[in-house]
Protein backbone atom coordinates (compact mmCIF):
# COMPACT_ATOMS: atom_id res chain seq x y z
CA UNK A 1 0.00 0.00 0.00
CA UNK A 2 1.28 3.44 -0.97
CA UNK A 3 -0.03 5.86 1.66
CA UNK A 4 0.75 8.77 -0.66
CA UNK A 5 -2.05 7.68 -2.98
CA UNK A 6 -5.65 8.74 -2.53
CA UNK A 7 -8.26 6.12 -3.36
CA UNK A 8 -11.89 6.53 -4.36
CA UNK A 9 -14.82 4.13 -4.76
CA UNK A 10 -18.58 3.91 -4.66
CA UNK A 11 -19.40 2.58 -1.19
CA UNK A 12 -23.03 1.61 -1.81
CA UNK A 13 -24.32 -1.33 -3.88
CA UNK A 14 -24.53 -0.75 -7.61
CA UNK A 15 -27.95 0.23 -8.89
CA UNK A 16 -30.58 2.87 -8.30
CA UNK A 17 -31.47 3.87 -4.75
CA UNK A 18 -32.44 6.73 -2.52
CA UNK A 19 -28.87 7.35 -1.37
CA UNK A 20 -25.49 6.71 -2.96
CA UNK A 21 -22.10 7.21 -1.33
CA UNK A 22 -18.69 7.92 -2.85
CA UNK A 23 -15.76 7.57 -0.47
CA UNK A 24 -12.19 8.90 -0.66
CA UNK A 25 -9.22 8.21 1.58
CA UNK A 26 -5.71 9.64 1.40
CA UNK A 27 -3.73 12.87 1.49
CA UNK A 28 -5.62 14.45 -1.44
CA UNK A 29 -9.03 14.16 0.28
CA UNK A 30 -8.82 17.76 1.58
CA UNK A 31 -7.73 19.38 -1.71
CA UNK A 32 -10.33 17.36 -3.63
CA UNK A 33 -12.99 18.55 -1.18
CA UNK A 34 -12.08 22.19 -1.82
CA UNK A 35 -12.53 21.71 -5.58
CA UNK A 36 -15.69 19.57 -5.59
CA UNK A 37 -17.83 21.07 -2.82
CA UNK A 38 -19.74 24.36 -2.74
CA UNK A 39 -19.02 24.65 1.00
CA UNK A 40 -16.21 23.63 3.36
CA UNK A 41 -17.36 21.08 5.94
CA UNK A 42 -15.63 21.13 9.31
CA UNK A 43 -13.90 17.87 10.25
CA UNK A 44 -16.37 15.43 11.79
CA UNK A 45 -19.42 17.50 10.80
CA UNK A 46 -21.98 16.99 8.03
CA UNK A 47 -22.39 19.77 5.47
CA UNK A 48 -25.28 20.05 3.03
CA UNK A 49 -23.87 21.39 -0.21
CA UNK A 50 -23.53 20.93 -3.97
CA UNK A 51 -21.10 18.51 -5.63
CA UNK A 52 -19.31 20.32 -8.48
CA UNK A 53 -17.78 19.23 -11.76
CA UNK A 54 -14.72 20.74 -13.48
CA UNK A 55 -16.82 23.70 -14.72
CA UNK A 56 -18.07 24.33 -11.16
CA UNK A 57 -21.54 23.24 -12.21
CA UNK A 58 -23.52 21.11 -9.76
CA UNK A 59 -23.58 17.37 -10.44
CA UNK A 60 -25.72 16.66 -7.40
CA UNK A 61 -26.63 18.08 -4.02
CA UNK A 62 -26.30 16.18 -0.77
CA UNK A 63 -24.26 15.75 2.39
CA UNK A 64 -20.46 15.91 2.57
CA UNK A 65 -18.49 14.46 5.47
CA UNK A 66 -14.80 15.10 6.08
CA UNK A 67 -12.53 13.42 8.61
CA UNK A 68 -8.93 14.36 9.32
CA UNK A 69 -6.21 11.82 10.05
CA UNK A 70 -5.91 9.94 12.31
CA UNK A 71 -9.55 10.41 13.37
CA UNK A 72 -11.19 8.36 10.63
CA UNK A 73 -11.96 4.76 9.80
CA UNK A 74 -8.83 4.36 7.69
CA UNK A 75 -6.63 6.57 9.88
CA UNK A 76 -6.16 8.91 6.88
CA UNK A 77 -7.94 12.01 5.61
CA UNK A 78 -11.36 10.84 4.45
CA UNK A 79 -14.09 12.50 2.40
CA UNK A 80 -17.57 11.13 1.71
CA UNK A 81 -20.15 12.38 -0.77
CA UNK A 82 -23.65 11.24 0.21
CA UNK A 83 -25.97 12.03 -2.65
CA UNK A 84 -28.73 10.44 -4.69
CA UNK A 85 -28.30 6.81 -5.62
CA UNK A 86 -28.09 7.19 -9.38
CA UNK A 87 -25.31 5.12 -10.99
CA UNK A 88 -24.74 7.96 -13.48
CA UNK A 89 -24.25 10.58 -10.74
CA UNK A 90 -22.01 8.31 -8.67
CA UNK A 91 -19.84 7.50 -11.69
CA UNK A 92 -19.52 11.22 -12.47
CA UNK A 93 -18.33 11.89 -8.92
CA UNK A 94 -15.78 9.09 -9.10
CA UNK A 95 -14.48 10.36 -12.45
CA UNK A 96 -14.22 13.90 -11.07
CA UNK A 97 -12.18 12.66 -8.09
CA UNK A 98 -9.91 10.69 -10.43
CA UNK A 99 -9.37 13.84 -12.52
CA UNK A 100 -8.12 15.49 -9.33
CA UNK A 101 -5.59 12.76 -8.55
CA UNK A 102 -7.43 9.88 -6.88
CA UNK A 103 -7.24 6.32 -8.19
CA UNK A 104 -9.88 3.55 -8.03
CA UNK A 105 -9.76 1.59 -4.78
CA UNK A 106 -9.07 -2.12 -4.83
CA UNK A 107 -11.47 -4.59 -3.13
CA UNK A 108 -11.29 -4.10 0.62
CA UNK A 109 -8.65 -1.39 0.39
CA UNK A 110 -10.36 0.98 2.83
CA UNK A 111 -10.46 -1.76 5.47
CA UNK A 112 -6.92 -2.80 4.58
CA UNK A 113 -5.69 0.74 5.18
CA UNK A 114 -7.54 0.81 8.49
CA UNK A 115 -5.69 -2.38 9.47
CA UNK A 116 -2.27 -1.24 8.27
CA UNK A 117 -2.72 2.12 10.01
CA UNK A 118 -3.56 0.40 13.30
CA UNK A 119 -7.21 1.45 13.47
CA UNK A 120 -8.45 -2.15 13.58
CA UNK A 121 -6.79 -5.54 13.87
CA UNK A 122 -7.15 -8.37 11.38
CA UNK A 123 -10.04 -10.14 13.13
CA UNK A 124 -12.01 -6.88 13.20
CA UNK A 125 -11.32 -6.31 9.51
CA UNK A 126 -12.54 -9.81 8.68
CA UNK A 127 -15.63 -9.25 10.84
CA UNK A 128 -16.60 -6.29 8.64
CA UNK A 129 -16.89 -8.59 5.63
CA UNK A 130 -18.63 -11.25 7.73
CA UNK A 131 -21.19 -8.70 8.96
CA UNK A 132 -21.96 -7.62 5.40
CA UNK A 133 -22.35 -11.24 4.29
CA UNK A 134 -24.38 -12.44 7.30
CA UNK A 135 -27.40 -14.56 6.39
CA UNK A 136 -28.94 -15.00 9.87
CA UNK A 137 -29.59 -12.71 12.82
CA UNK A 138 -27.28 -14.71 15.07
CA UNK A 139 -24.49 -14.51 12.49
CA UNK A 140 -24.94 -10.74 12.16
CA UNK A 141 -24.84 -10.19 15.93
CA UNK A 142 -21.78 -12.41 16.29
CA UNK A 143 -19.99 -10.62 13.46
CA UNK A 144 -20.77 -7.28 15.08
CA UNK A 145 -19.29 -8.49 18.37
CA UNK A 146 -16.13 -9.54 16.53
CA UNK A 147 -16.03 -6.19 14.77
CA UNK A 148 -16.13 -4.50 18.17
CA UNK A 149 -13.13 -6.59 19.21
CA UNK A 150 -14.64 -9.45 21.23
CA UNK A 151 -12.46 -12.10 19.57
CA UNK A 152 -9.42 -9.84 19.70
CA UNK A 153 -9.82 -9.28 23.44
CA UNK A 154 -10.00 -13.01 24.13
CA UNK A 155 -6.89 -13.66 22.05
CA UNK A 156 -5.05 -10.73 23.66
CA UNK A 157 -5.94 -12.06 27.11
CA UNK A 158 -4.37 -15.41 26.20
CA UNK A 159 -1.34 -13.62 24.79
CA UNK A 160 -0.97 -11.51 27.93
CA UNK A 161 -0.93 -14.55 30.21
CA UNK A 162 1.44 -16.29 27.83
CA UNK A 163 3.78 -13.30 28.02
CA UNK A 164 3.87 -13.55 31.81
CA UNK A 165 4.84 -17.22 31.54
CA UNK A 166 7.52 -16.45 28.98
CA UNK A 167 9.01 -13.81 31.27
CA UNK A 168 9.08 -16.36 34.09
CA UNK A 169 10.77 -19.01 31.96
CA UNK A 170 13.27 -16.60 30.42
CA UNK A 171 14.20 -15.35 33.89
CA UNK A 172 14.79 -18.91 35.05
CA UNK A 173 17.28 -19.40 32.21
CA UNK A 174 19.47 -16.68 33.74
CA UNK A 175 19.99 -18.92 36.77
CA UNK A 176 20.45 -22.39 35.30
CA UNK A 177 21.70 -23.89 38.54
CA UNK A 178 18.32 -23.00 40.15
CA UNK A 179 16.11 -23.69 37.13
CA UNK A 180 14.20 -26.69 38.53
CA UNK A 181 13.40 -25.01 41.84
CA UNK A 182 12.48 -21.72 40.22
CA UNK A 183 10.00 -23.22 37.77
CA UNK A 184 8.58 -25.57 40.41
CA UNK A 185 8.18 -22.99 43.14
CA UNK A 186 6.59 -20.47 40.78
CA UNK A 187 3.87 -22.99 39.88
CA UNK A 188 4.78 -22.83 36.17
CA UNK A 189 3.10 -26.15 35.37
CA UNK A 190 -0.12 -25.15 37.11
CA UNK A 191 -0.13 -21.86 35.21
CA UNK A 192 0.42 -23.68 31.94
CA UNK A 193 -2.45 -26.07 32.67
CA UNK A 194 -4.75 -23.17 33.57
CA UNK A 195 -3.81 -21.42 30.34
CA UNK A 196 -4.46 -24.61 28.36
CA UNK A 197 -7.99 -24.74 29.81
CA UNK A 198 -8.61 -21.17 28.68
CA UNK A 199 -7.34 -22.13 25.22
CA UNK A 200 -9.98 -24.87 25.13
CA UNK A 201 -12.75 -22.42 26.08
CA UNK A 202 -11.77 -19.96 23.34
CA UNK A 203 -11.43 -22.80 20.84
CA UNK A 204 -14.96 -23.99 21.64
CA UNK A 205 -16.31 -20.47 21.12
CA UNK A 206 -14.41 -20.22 17.84
CA UNK A 207 -16.05 -23.40 16.56
CA UNK A 208 -19.47 -21.93 17.33
CA UNK A 209 -18.49 -18.74 15.51
CA UNK A 210 -17.26 -20.65 12.47
CA UNK A 211 -20.58 -22.47 12.21
CA UNK A 212 -22.41 -19.13 12.31
CA UNK A 213 -20.17 -17.77 9.57
CA UNK A 214 -19.81 -20.74 7.22
CA UNK A 215 -22.98 -22.64 8.07
CA UNK A 216 -23.42 -26.30 7.21
CA UNK A 217 -24.39 -28.22 4.11
CA UNK A 218 -26.82 -31.08 4.66
CA UNK A 219 -27.82 -33.54 1.95
CA UNK A 220 -31.12 -35.44 2.03
CA UNK A 221 -30.76 -38.93 0.61
CA UNK A 222 -32.52 -42.27 0.75
CA UNK A 223 -34.86 -44.47 -1.25
CA UNK A 224 -37.61 -42.96 -3.44
CA UNK A 225 -40.85 -41.96 -1.69
CA UNK A 226 -39.26 -41.85 1.77
CA UNK A 227 -40.35 -38.22 2.25
CA UNK A 228 -37.14 -36.32 1.47
CA UNK A 229 -38.83 -33.53 -0.48
CA UNK A 230 -41.57 -33.24 2.14
CA UNK A 231 -38.90 -32.91 4.83
CA UNK A 232 -37.18 -30.17 2.83
CA UNK A 233 -40.47 -28.27 2.64
CA UNK A 234 -41.02 -28.62 6.39
CA UNK A 235 -37.51 -27.42 7.28
CA UNK A 236 -37.73 -24.58 4.75
CA UNK A 237 -41.19 -23.53 5.93
CA UNK A 238 -42.48 -23.38 2.36
CA UNK A 239 -43.40 -25.64 -0.56
CA UNK A 240 -39.96 -25.57 -2.14
CA UNK A 241 -39.95 -29.07 -3.64
CA UNK A 242 -42.59 -30.92 -5.65
CA UNK A 243 -44.15 -33.72 -3.60
CA UNK A 244 -45.87 -36.71 -5.18
CA UNK A 245 -46.79 -40.29 -4.30
CA UNK A 246 -45.08 -41.36 -7.51
CA UNK A 247 -41.50 -42.58 -6.89
CA UNK A 248 -38.68 -40.73 -8.66
CA UNK A 249 -40.35 -37.30 -8.65
CA UNK A 250 -37.09 -35.54 -7.73
CA UNK A 251 -34.73 -35.77 -10.70
CA UNK A 252 -32.18 -33.04 -9.94
CA UNK A 253 -30.61 -31.58 -6.81
CA UNK A 254 -32.60 -28.79 -5.14
CA UNK A 255 -30.93 -26.34 -2.74
CA UNK A 256 -32.57 -24.29 0.00
CA UNK A 257 -30.95 -22.04 2.61
CA UNK A 258 -32.56 -22.39 6.05
CA UNK A 259 -31.95 -20.57 9.33
CA UNK A 260 -31.48 -23.37 11.85
CA UNK A 261 -31.62 -21.43 15.14
CA UNK A 262 -28.91 -19.09 13.89
CA UNK A 263 -26.89 -21.54 11.76
CA UNK A 264 -27.13 -20.94 8.00
CA UNK A 265 -28.00 -24.44 6.81
CA UNK A 266 -27.99 -25.31 3.13
CA UNK A 267 -30.29 -28.29 2.54
CA UNK A 268 -29.89 -30.22 -0.69
CA UNK A 269 -32.74 -32.49 -1.77
CA UNK A 270 -31.61 -35.26 -4.09
CA UNK A 271 -33.09 -37.99 -6.24
CA UNK A 272 -34.02 -41.23 -4.52
CA UNK A 273 -31.21 -43.80 -4.67
CA UNK A 274 -32.25 -46.80 -6.74
CA UNK A 275 -31.39 -48.68 -9.92
CA UNK A 276 -33.41 -47.31 -12.82
CA UNK A 277 -33.58 -47.53 -16.61
CA UNK A 278 -34.80 -43.94 -16.88
CA UNK A 279 -31.81 -41.94 -18.17
CA UNK A 280 -32.94 -38.69 -16.55
CA UNK A 281 -33.58 -40.31 -13.18
CA UNK A 282 -30.25 -42.18 -13.42
CA UNK A 283 -28.47 -38.86 -13.96
CA UNK A 284 -30.28 -37.53 -10.88
CA UNK A 285 -28.97 -40.48 -8.85
CA UNK A 286 -25.41 -39.80 -10.08
CA UNK A 287 -25.72 -36.14 -9.08
CA UNK A 288 -27.08 -37.17 -5.70
CA UNK A 289 -24.03 -39.33 -5.03
CA UNK A 290 -21.72 -36.54 -6.20
CA UNK A 291 -23.24 -33.80 -4.03
CA UNK A 292 -23.01 -36.01 -0.94
CA UNK A 293 -19.22 -35.80 -1.15
CA UNK A 294 -19.45 -32.01 -0.67
CA UNK A 295 -21.73 -32.17 2.38
CA UNK A 296 -20.97 -31.71 6.08
CA UNK A 297 -23.48 -34.39 6.97
CA UNK A 298 -26.13 -36.62 5.41
CA UNK A 299 -29.74 -37.06 6.47
CA UNK A 300 -30.64 -40.60 5.41
CA UNK A 301 -34.43 -40.58 5.18
CA UNK A 302 -36.25 -43.93 5.26
CA UNK A 303 -39.91 -44.90 5.26
CA UNK A 304 -40.22 -46.41 8.73
CA UNK A 305 -43.50 -48.07 7.83
CA UNK A 306 -42.30 -49.84 4.68
CA UNK A 307 -38.50 -50.15 4.53
CA UNK A 308 -36.98 -53.49 5.51
CA UNK A 309 -34.53 -53.22 8.47
CA UNK A 310 -31.84 -55.00 6.46
CA UNK A 311 -32.25 -52.39 3.73
CA UNK A 312 -31.80 -49.64 6.32
CA UNK A 313 -28.56 -51.26 7.48
CA UNK A 314 -27.36 -51.53 3.88
CA UNK A 315 -28.07 -47.84 3.27
CA UNK A 316 -26.25 -46.84 6.45
CA UNK A 317 -23.24 -48.95 5.50
CA UNK A 318 -23.05 -47.22 2.11
CA UNK A 319 -22.46 -43.84 3.79
CA UNK A 320 -19.33 -44.39 5.82
CA UNK A 321 -17.38 -41.28 4.78
CA UNK A 322 -19.62 -38.60 6.33
CA UNK A 323 -21.64 -38.21 9.53
CA UNK A 324 -25.03 -39.80 8.81
CA UNK A 325 -28.17 -39.00 10.76
CA UNK A 326 -30.80 -41.69 10.19
CA UNK A 327 -34.25 -40.09 9.84
CA UNK A 328 -37.11 -42.56 10.26
CA UNK A 329 -40.07 -40.87 8.61
CA UNK A 330 -43.79 -41.81 8.77
CA UNK A 331 -43.77 -42.88 12.42
CA UNK A 332 -47.44 -41.85 12.49
CA UNK A 333 -47.98 -45.03 10.47
CA UNK A 334 -45.35 -47.31 12.03
CA UNK A 335 -46.09 -46.28 15.62
CA UNK A 336 -42.40 -46.00 16.58
CA UNK A 337 -41.49 -43.83 19.59
CA UNK A 338 -38.80 -41.17 19.67
CA UNK A 339 -35.24 -42.48 19.52
CA UNK A 340 -32.66 -41.79 22.23
CA UNK A 341 -29.85 -42.44 19.75
CA UNK A 342 -27.84 -39.30 18.97
CA UNK A 343 -27.65 -40.06 15.24
CA UNK A 344 -31.22 -41.25 14.78
CA UNK A 345 -34.40 -39.19 14.65
CA UNK A 346 -37.95 -40.47 14.38
CA UNK A 347 -40.36 -38.08 12.70
CA UNK A 348 -43.58 -37.70 10.85
CA UNK A 349 -43.40 -35.04 8.20
CA UNK A 350 -47.17 -35.21 7.81
CA UNK A 351 -47.96 -34.46 11.48
CA UNK A 352 -44.78 -32.60 12.43
CA UNK A 353 -44.00 -35.09 15.19
CA UNK A 354 -40.29 -35.27 16.02
CA UNK A 355 -39.20 -32.44 13.68
CA UNK A 356 -37.91 -30.27 16.54
CA UNK A 357 -35.99 -33.25 17.90
CA UNK A 358 -34.46 -33.70 14.44
CA UNK A 359 -33.29 -30.06 14.42
CA UNK A 360 -31.67 -30.47 17.84
CA UNK A 361 -29.86 -33.61 16.70
CA UNK A 362 -28.56 -31.87 13.59
CA UNK A 363 -27.15 -29.07 15.77
CA UNK A 364 -25.68 -31.57 18.18
CA UNK A 365 -24.07 -33.53 15.35
CA UNK A 366 -22.18 -30.46 14.09
CA UNK A 367 -21.26 -29.34 17.60
CA UNK A 368 -23.45 -26.22 17.82
CA UNK A 369 -24.80 -25.01 21.16
CA UNK A 370 -27.33 -22.25 20.56
CA UNK A 371 -28.27 -19.39 22.83
CA UNK A 372 -24.73 -18.59 23.97
CA UNK A 373 -24.30 -14.95 24.91
CA UNK A 374 -21.16 -13.30 23.66
CA UNK A 375 -20.59 -15.66 20.73
CA UNK A 376 -18.29 -14.04 18.21
CA UNK A 377 -17.64 -14.71 14.54
CA UNK A 378 -14.62 -16.83 13.67
CA UNK A 379 -12.99 -18.24 10.57
CA UNK A 380 -11.25 -21.52 9.91
CA UNK A 381 -7.87 -19.77 9.85
CA UNK A 382 -8.49 -18.56 13.42
CA UNK A 383 -9.23 -22.12 14.54
CA UNK A 384 -6.15 -23.44 12.73
CA UNK A 385 -3.88 -20.82 14.32
CA UNK A 386 -5.30 -21.49 17.79
CA UNK A 387 -4.84 -25.24 17.24
CA UNK A 388 -1.17 -24.71 16.40
CA UNK A 389 -0.76 -22.43 19.41
CA UNK A 390 -2.31 -25.05 21.69
CA UNK A 391 -0.08 -27.77 20.19
CA UNK A 392 3.01 -25.69 21.01
CA UNK A 393 1.69 -25.11 24.51
CA UNK A 394 1.17 -28.85 24.99
CA UNK A 395 4.70 -29.51 23.74
CA UNK A 396 6.04 -27.00 26.24
CA UNK A 397 4.19 -28.64 29.12
CA UNK A 398 5.61 -31.99 28.05
CA UNK A 399 9.14 -30.55 28.06
CA UNK A 400 8.59 -29.19 31.56
CA UNK A 401 7.15 -32.43 32.93
CA UNK A 402 9.58 -34.90 31.34
CA UNK A 403 12.93 -33.16 31.17
CA UNK A 404 12.65 -29.76 32.86
CA UNK A 405 14.21 -28.37 29.67
CA UNK A 406 13.76 -24.64 30.16
CA UNK A 407 15.28 -23.75 26.78
CA UNK A 408 12.86 -26.04 24.91
CA UNK A 409 9.94 -24.75 26.95
CA UNK A 410 10.90 -21.17 26.07
CA UNK A 411 11.01 -22.06 22.37
CA UNK A 412 7.62 -23.79 22.46
CA UNK A 413 6.05 -20.81 24.23
CA UNK A 414 7.56 -18.51 21.60
CA UNK A 415 5.97 -20.60 18.82
CA UNK A 416 2.68 -20.53 20.72
CA UNK A 417 2.84 -16.74 20.96
CA UNK A 418 3.58 -16.41 17.25
CA UNK A 419 0.58 -18.54 16.26
CA UNK A 420 -1.68 -16.43 18.50
CA UNK A 421 -0.35 -13.24 16.91
CA UNK A 422 -1.35 -14.53 13.47
CA UNK A 423 -5.01 -14.38 14.51
CA UNK A 424 -5.06 -10.63 15.14
CA UNK A 425 -2.52 -9.87 12.42
CA UNK A 426 0.41 -8.80 14.56
CA UNK A 427 2.39 -11.45 12.73
CA UNK A 428 1.18 -12.02 9.18
CA UNK A 429 2.23 -12.17 5.55
CA UNK A 430 1.42 -10.04 2.53
CA UNK A 431 -0.01 -13.14 0.82
CA UNK A 432 -2.48 -13.73 3.65
CA UNK A 433 -3.54 -10.07 3.64
CA UNK A 434 -4.08 -10.22 -0.09
CA UNK A 435 -6.30 -13.28 0.23
CA UNK A 436 -8.37 -11.76 3.04
CA UNK A 437 -9.01 -8.27 1.64
CA UNK A 438 -9.52 -9.38 -1.97
CA UNK A 439 -12.77 -11.02 -0.84
CA UNK A 440 -14.18 -7.65 0.32
CA UNK A 441 -16.47 -5.55 -1.82
CA UNK A 442 -15.21 -2.42 -3.58
CA UNK A 443 -15.65 0.67 -1.40
CA UNK A 444 -15.15 -1.26 1.84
Amino acid sequence: MDSRETIVAIATPYGQGGIGIVRLSGPQAGPIASRTLSASPEPGQAQYCSFLDSKLEAIDRGIALRFVAPHSFTGEDVLEFQGHGSPVILDLMVKRCMELGARPAEPGEFSKRAFLNGRIDLTQAEAIADLINSTTESAARSAFRSMKGELSRKVEKLAGQLTELRILVEASLDFPEEEIDWLSESGALQKLEALAQQFDEVQSSMRQGRLLRDGIKVVLTGLPNAGKSSLLNVLAGQDRAIVSDLPGTTRDTLDQLVDLDGIPMEIVDTAGIRDTQDEIEAEGVRRARRVQKEADMVLLVVDDDATDPLEVERLLASHDELPVLLVRNKIDLSGRDQSEELMEACISVRTGQGVEDLKEKIKSAVGYVGGQEGTFMARQRHIDALFRARASLDAGMEQLCLSRAGEMLAEDLSLCHRALSEITGKVTSDELLGMIFSSFCIGK
